[in-house]
C-alpha cells in the first residue's frame, strides 16, 4: 500500500483543481475546474460570441451582467485596447453588431475624459446604419442617459456631411427599437448645416404634405421616389427602377408583385439577397431554368471581395443554407418553397468563402468537435443553430483547407463522425448533430491519439470549454501525448461559448485559446501549424 493515488497529479479528477494550482482555476459551471481565462479573453468572447442567448449552463441576463461587468474592468485598465477590441469585433467578426454596440455604450461610460474621447473616436466605425443607431440609442437611454458626450456623437451622426448617405439611413430605418427618425432629431436638437440637411430634416418632422413637381436633390432623390410610390402605388415597378428603392423603402407603400421583386433582386446588396432566399424563391424570380438570376447570385455570394465588403459573417451564410434548404420548415419564415439545387450549392461554397484560409500547410490535424449535450442545448436563437452545428462547420471549413486530418467528436467517448472534407456543410452538420449525448471530457480525444500513436501536429478542440466528466485534466493528457507520440504537438482551443474558463494550461507555450465565430480563426490555426504565430 502507498499513497501514490494522493501525490500523483495526473490522476486528478476534473472535478477537483490540480493540487498546487488551485489559485490559477475555478470551477465552472458545470462542476468542472478549468484555468481562469482571463479578463482580455473574456472581453473578445464577449464581443464576437455575444450573451444575448442562454447557453446550456447559464442564462442570457447572468452571461450579460458577467460581459458588463469584463468591460467595466476592462476600461479601468486600458480603454484603449477595450476600443480596439470593440472595433475589431463590429468589422464583420462579431456573431452580430449587437455586443460591440453594447460595450460601446459601457465605454462612454468609462470615468476619464480619455475613455470618452476613445468612445467619440470609434463611434462611427461602429454605429454605421440608421439600425445600428437606434440600437446604441435604446441600450443608451436605458444605462446612462443622454449627457454632453452623447449629444456630440448623435448630432455629428445626424449632421454628416454625405446628406445622400444620411437620406438613405434615415429613409431604410424609419423607427427602430422604440425611437424615430423624428424622435433622434428633437432628442439632439439638430440643427441644418446646409440646405440638403434642412430640407432633409422638414421631410422627417413633417413629412411631405405636398410633393415636389420634380425631384428636389440627388440627395432626396430617393425620399421624392419613396413619397411618389407613396401617392402612385400602381407604379411601383417605376418607382423601384427610376429610385433605385430597397426593399425596405418599397415594400410598405408599393403593390410588391413578381416583377417588382425582380427589379429589387437586380440591384440588391448581399446582405439583403441572403436574407431573402426563400422569398424570392417562393415568388418565382429564383427558379431552376431562371438562369440569368442565378448567375448573378453566384456571382455575388460566391465573391470574396463582396461577402467582405458587406460584412457578411460565415454564421449568417450557415444559417441561410440550412434555412434555404428546408424549404422553410426552419427559421421563423412563414413561406415555404422547394429549395433550388443550385442555389443550395452557391450557399454550400459561400460558407466556405466566407472564412478565412492561406494555402495548405501540410501539417497533420486532429479535429475534436464537443459532441456532448451542453453544446445542442446551446441554440444562438439570432442565428437559429446550436453550438455543435456551429463547431462542425468551423471545423470542416479548416480541414477543407488542409490535406491530413481526421475529424472525430467527443463527450465521455472519441467517437468517428465520418466527416471528410468530401462532406457538404450539410450531411455534416447531420452526422454531428445526430450523435449528441453525455457529458465532457475533453481527455479522451488524447488517450485516443496516445492509443492509437496518432501523430498530430495540431489537435484542434471545437468546445464550451466545460469539461467536468474525465478522470484526469485535459492539460495532463497533453503532457502524456506529448511524452509518448509527438513533444512538438500543440494544441489550440476554439471556445464557442463567452465563459470566463480555458482548457489552455497558461505555463504550456504551445497552447492556444481562440474565442468563436471569429472567421479568421481558420487561418489562425494554419499560422499557428507552421509557426507563423
Amino acid at each position: 500500500m502507498n499513497y501514490q493515488f494522493f501525490t500523483n497529479k495526473n490522476k486528478t479528477p476534473q472535478n477537483k483543481a490540480i493540487p498546487g494550482r488551485e489559485s490559477e482555476m475555478i470551477q465552472g459551471r458545470s462542476g468542472g475546474y478549468m484555468f481562469e481565462a482571463g479578463i482580455w479573453q473574456t472581453l473578445s468572447r464577449c464581443l464576437l460570441i455575444g450573451t444575448a442567448n442562454s447557453t446550456y449552463y447559464a442564462g442570457k441576463r447572468e452571461l450579460t451582467d458577467d460581459f458588463v461587468d469584463t468591460v467595466k474592468e476592462a476600461i479601468a485598465l486600458d480603454h484603449q485596447r477595450v476600443a480596439k477590441e470593440i472595433v475589431y469585433a463590429s468589422d464583420g467578426r462579431s456573431i452580430n453588431n449587437s455586443a460591440p454596440i453594447l460595450a460601446l455604450v459601457l465605454l462612454s461610460m468609462g470615468d476619464s475624459s480619455e475613455a470618452k474621447q476613445a468612445f467619440i473616436e470609434i463611434f462611427p466605425q461602429v454605429v454605421r446604419t440608421g439600425s445600428h443607431f437606434y440600437e446604441w440609442l435604446s441600450y443608451t437611454k436605458s444605462m446612462r442617459g443622454f449627457g454632453k458626450v452623447i449629444k456630440q456623437v448623435g448630432t455629428a451622426w445626424l449632421s454628416r456631411e454625405d446628406v445622400k448617405g444620411l437620406a438613405y439611413q434615415l429613409l431604410k430605418y424609419q423607427q427602430r427599437h422604440g425611437f424615430s427618425n423624428r424622435d433622434a432629431l428633437r432628442l439632439f436638437h439638430v440643427k441644418p448645416v446646409s440646405e440638403e440637411h434642412d430640407r432633409l430634416y422638414n421631410w422627417v418632422v413633417n413629412g411631405w404634405t405636398e410633393l415636389p413637381a420634380e425631384v428636389p436633390s440627388e440627395a432626396t432623390k430617393q425620399i421624392w421616389w419613396y413619397e411618389w410610390l407613396k401617392r402612385h402605388p400602381e407604379e411601383t415597378h417605376r418607382a423601384i427602377a427610376e429610385g433605385r428603392l430597397t426593399h425596405e423603402m418599397a415594400a410598405p407603400v408599393g403593390n410588391m408583385d413578381c416583377q417588382a421583386w425582380q427589379l429589387l433582386f437586380d440591384t440588391m446588396p448581399i446582405g439583403a439577397m441572403l436574407r431573402n432566399l426563400g422569398s424570392l424563391t417562393d415568388l418565382g424570380v429564383l427558379r431552376v431554368d431562371a438562369i440569368d438570376n442565378l448567375d448573378r447570385l453566384e456571382c455575388v455570394l460566391n465573391n470574396r471581395k463582396y461577402l467582405r465588403k458587406g460584412r457578411i459573417h460565415p454564421i449568417d451564410v450557415l444559417k441561410a443554407l440550412k434555412t434555404y434548404a428546408s424549404g422553410g420548415k426552419v427559421g421563423r419564415s412563414r413561406k415555404t418553397w422547394t429549395p433550388v439545387p443550385r442555389i443550395v450549392d452557391i450557399l454550400e461554397k459561400a460558407l466556405e468563402m466566407s472564412f478565412e484560409v492561406v494555402q495548405p500547410t501540410n501539417k497533420v490535424f486532429l479535429h475534436a468537435v464537443d459532441i456532448s449535450g451542453s453544446m445542442s442545448g446551446y441554440v444562438a436563437e439570432s442565428v437559429g443553430l446550436n453550438c455543435c452545428e456551429i463547431a462542425t462547420a468551423m471545423a470542416l471549413v479548416t480541414a477543407k483547407a488542409e490535406k491530413n486530418y481526421a475529424i472525430r467528436g467527443f463527450s465521455t467517448k472519441f467517437i468517428d463522425l465520418e466527416i471528410s472534407k468530401r462532406d457538404s456543410f450539410r450531411s455534416a452538420l447531420k452526422k454531428a448533430s445526430n450523435r449528441n449525448f453525455g457529458g465532457t471530457d475533453a481527455s479522451v480525444a488524447y488517450d485516443w491519439a496516445i492509443k492509437n500513436k496518432f501523430n498530430a501536429d495540431v489537435i484542434c478542440f471545437w468546445t464550451d470549454n466545460e469539461s467536468w466528466a474525465g478522470r484526469k485534466h485535459p492539460s495532463w493528457a497533453l503532457k502524456e501525448y506529448r511524452q509518448k507520440v509527438n513533444p512538438k504537438a500543440k494544441a489550440v482551443y476554439v471556445t464557442l461559448a463567452p465563459y470566463n474558463i480555458t482548457l489552455v494550461d497558461p505555463q504550456d507555450n504551445n497552447s492556444w485559446d481562440l474565442a468563436g465565430f471569429d472567421p479568421g480563426i481558420p487561418r489562425l490555426i494554419q499560422m499557428i501549424a507552421s509557426g507563423d504565430i
